[in-house]
Formats: C-alpha cells, structure tokens, sequence
C-alpha cells in the first residue's frame, strides 16, 4: 500500500512538469502565430478558437480520466450524438428545455454504466467493450432518427450556444467551469485518488481496499457525463441533431489527453494537460488554417506529435523501470 502511494507521488510531479512543458509550448505556438499572421492574435479570433475546442476538450475531461485508469473510451463520439439526438427529440417535442438535458444526460450516464459492468463484471477488455458500445448506440441512433437530420430546434435552446456574456462564449465558459470540477475531482477526492491507484497498480489498488467497482463505475460515467453535455452543447450550436454528430471525436479526445501528458499504459495525466493538449491541437489547426497551409499536412503535424507523445512516455518508463 505504501508503495503504491510513492507512485502516486511520482505520478503528480511528473505532471506538473508536464505541465509546465505544455504551457510553454503553448506560449510558443502563440507567437509564432501571431508574428506570422496579425489576425490570429485578435480577441474574435481567440474567442472563436476557445469555442471550437470546447466540445472535444470537455470530452476530453472525461477521456482522461479513463485513460488514467489504463482505459479506454471509444464509444464518447456515438455517446455524444446520443445525447444531442434525445435531447433534440425531445424539445421538438415540446418538452421542455431543463427536463430534456436532464434526462439526456441520464441516459447518458447509464451507457457509462453499461460500460462499466461490461469491463468490470463482465472482464471485457475496455477496447471491445467500448467499440461494441460505439456501434450499438450509433446504429440506435439511426434507427431513433431513421438516418435524417433533426430540425427546427426552438429559439430558447439554440440561445444556449449563441449566448456571449462580455464577449466569451457560454460554450468556453462551461468548459471552463467543467474543467475545474474534473481537477477538484481527481485531486481533492477519494475517488480521484482512486482513479490514479487503480491505473496505476491494479493489484496494489485491490489489496489497499479501495472498492474497484465503484472506481471503474464511475469512470466510465464520468466519461459519459461530459459527452452528455458536450453533445447538447454541440446540438444547440450546430442548431440541428444528426445521427453522425460526434463522429471521430473519440480520436481528438484521446490525442489531446495523450498530448498532454495522459499515458496509456494508466496512472499517468491530468486535467490541465488535457486541457492544454486540446487547446495546442487547435491552434495548430487554426494557426495551419490562417497560414492557408493544406489541412491535410497539419493533421501529420498532429500525428506526429500524437506519436511523439507517446513514444516520450514509452522511453520515460523503461528509464524509470530500469533506474527502479
């Protein structure tokens, strides 16, 4: 147990550098920008660049929790078209705006939990579980919707996404507020605490009593959650729900947990790096956009840093491992 607790430690210092890292390269990324091209460093600009990351990064908040617990999630993309689709149906259904989130994201949140009792009480790898779970929510949502787009949203809910108080969109400020609950969560609760243990040593966690169970239930609900809300968010924005929505989206997420500082092999990431990573992942988009440079050569760039990322972390651990 007290072993376990050390990893712990070296867990948390190895991030705050990360961090550190992450926020000068982010640093970096902005000035060559904005020597490079005036208009990227405009208060529109950066606005618009805060919004278009908010959705994949509040999916992100959930991915990198589970990516801490040595998961997976591939199933945020069709989880967050779910929760658009519902949430859509119902108020075109004159049910009203507060009781359609809710129940979106309750629905949400018991995929999660199939998730959960899939990996932990069935022993199902989180790979399969997770892209079974991907599939069969996306085919339901083309059998809920009949494959068409749904329209004719009411005023009052796509208000939701077109609301800029001083200027910043509500969409950046959820993903804000969302961020700072997620980094009270992994760093002042016992179940944040768990989430690392448990990556990071499974057995150790078990032996130590914590209740793996709950752990893993959660995790994967927590995940959900933030695609829930992701998916409203993106529903009122786009002012229609499509049974596509949110296609890919588990790629981006899983790549800016890993580009900031998330490990795969678990008990290694943080919030902020999450955070971080998604915001550096969109100003190289935007950035390469401005510059007019092909937006098929930005997404090597991306790659490249993706496979960088954890190529790093790979060196790191058999450093670690041999100096242990």
């Amino acid at each position: 147990m007290s072993s376990n607790k050390n990893q712990i430690k070296k867990v948390k210092f190895h991030v705050g550098k990360t961090e550190i890292f992450l926020l000068a390269v982010l640093a970096l990324l902005f000035i060559i920008f904005a020597v490079a091209t005036p208009v990227f460093f405009r208060f529109s600009n950066i606005m618009n660049l805060l919004r278009q990351t908010s959705i994949y990064g509040i999916v992100a908040l959930g991915m990198v929790f589970v990516i801490i617990s040595s998961g997976i999630d591939l199933s945020v993309g069709s989880v967050l078209g779910f929760s658009g689709t519902v949430v859509a149906l119902m108020v075109t259904n004159n049910i009203s705006i507060p009781v359609a989130i809710i129940l979106a994201i309750l629905a949400c949140a018991a995929i999660g939990a199939m998730n959960g009792v899939l990996i932990y009480d069935g022993n199902v790898p989180p790979f399969i579980a997770t892209m079974g779970m991907m599939s069969l929510v996306r085919a339901t949502l083309m059998l809920m919707t009949n494959a068409r787009m749904i329209s004719g949203l009411p005023e009052n809910f796509l208000a939701i996404a077109r609301f800029n108080p001083l200027g910043i969109p509500l969409l950046a400020i959820v993903w804000i507020l969302l961020s700072l609950i997620a980094l009270f969560i992994a760093r002042k609760t016992v179940f944040g605490r768990n989430v690392y243990a448990y990556g990071s040593n499974k057995e150790a966690a078990r032996l130590s009593g914590i209740h793996i169970r709950l752990t893993v239930y959660g995790t994967y609900i927590f995940s959900a959650v933030m695609c829930a809300i992701a998916g409203i968010l993106i529903t009122s924005r786009l002012s229609n729900a499509a049974p596509t929505t949110g296609t890919g989206y588990e790629l981006d997420a899983i790549a800016a947990s890993v580009v900031g500082g998330a490990s795969l092999n678990g008990g290694q990431g943080s919030v902020i790096g999450a955070f971080l990573g998604a915001i550096i992942m969109s100003t190289l988009r935007q950035g390469g956009t401005l510059l007019g440079v092909n937006s098929f050569i930005m997404e090597i760039i991306i790659a490249l840093l993706i496979i960088a990322a954890v190529l790093l972390d790979q060196i790191q651990r058999k450093r670690g491992g041999k100096k242990s």
